[in-house]
């Protein structure tokens, strides 16, 4: 396995700023794919800060996974399935429709660890979002590089925490998969290419995203409290796959909230920390 200081390079290296305003139109989707599971603030709906600025790559400088090649921004680390790990966000600022966002990234760090299933690598991008008013959203995005998939992964263990203070149950079906994707321009074929998904990266069924999951659990912190959290922290634990009903759990806490998203098979599958 290459080792750390072949992409020791790339850490602290910065994309170009990206500038995208959040229309009326993107935040009527954005309403529309999440709906009745937003936690209302007074300002855009919290988690909408995902659809801004994607990358916009013509098809010839895709990956065969449809995100982009790797070796412009992001580290060309030799392991071809990526995954959302998990990140943190820091609000500064809410975000409010009609807002002109500067989006700055950055490559924090590149780790090449061993797991159960073999090499792993990390890539930990930082973005910062600010607008007219200053600096409002500071988000550490941790990317987890795997082996290429040679068989299904055995099922994972029911594992889910008992009672809650508040729980949504949430259908995700492919055409709440397919809007997350295009409100966010996500060419990831695992979210709706299911014969992709099944025969190259062999989930059992098309993976729901991991800020998809994020996006709900961050909501209902947000119903629960009346306001965004200062810090949201959360963790991919296994995938959420097929058309199912996630349930979405939160349990208060001195300082805010713990939260998790559980399987119909229950699974935990995303966990998060809430903090005020």
């Amino acid at each position: 396995m290459t080792d750390d200081s072949d992409f020791s390079s790339w850490i602290g290296q910065s994309d170009t700023p990206r500038i995208e305003t959040i229309s009326a139109g993107m935040v009527e989707r954005f309403r529309a794919t999440f709906s009745p599971n937003l936690g209302e603030t007074g300002a855009a709906p919290a988690g909408v800060h995902w659809c801004l600025s994607p990358p916009a790559v013509p098809p010839a400088g895709l990956g065969q996974d449809g995100h982009p090649a790797k070796g412009g921004f992001l580290p060309p680390v030799p392991l071809p399935r990526r995954m959302w790990a998990g990140g943190a966000l820091e609000f500064l600022d809410p975000l409010r429709e009609g807002d002109r966002v500067t989006r700055q990234s950055r490559i924090g760090d590149v780790r090449q660890k061993t797991g159960r299933s073999g090499a792993l690598s990390f890539v930990a991008v930082h973005h910062e979002l600010t607008t007219d008013r200053g600096p409002a959203l500071r988000e550490r995005h941790d990317i987890v590089y795997r082996p290429a998939a040679t068989a299904p992964a055995p099922d994972p263990t029911p594992d889910a925490r008992d009672g809650a203070d508040a729980e949504w149950q949430v259908a995700v079906d492919p055409v709440m998969l397919f809007r997350y994707s295009a409100l966010t321009f996500n060419g990831h074929r695992i979210h709706y290419d299911e014969s992709y998904a099944r025969s190259i990266e062999f989930y059992p069924g098309l993976v729901i995203h991991g800020p998809l999951q994020a996006t709900l659990m961050l909501n209902l912190a947000t119903r629960l409290a009346g306001g965004l959290p200062h810090r949201f922290t959360f963790r991919g634990l296994s995938p959420a796959c097929g058309p199912q009903t996630l349930r979405i759990r939160a349990w208060k806490t001195g300082s805010g909230q713990e939260l998790a998203t559980v399987s119909q098979a229950g699974v935990t599958t995303m966990t998060a920390e809430a903090v005020w």
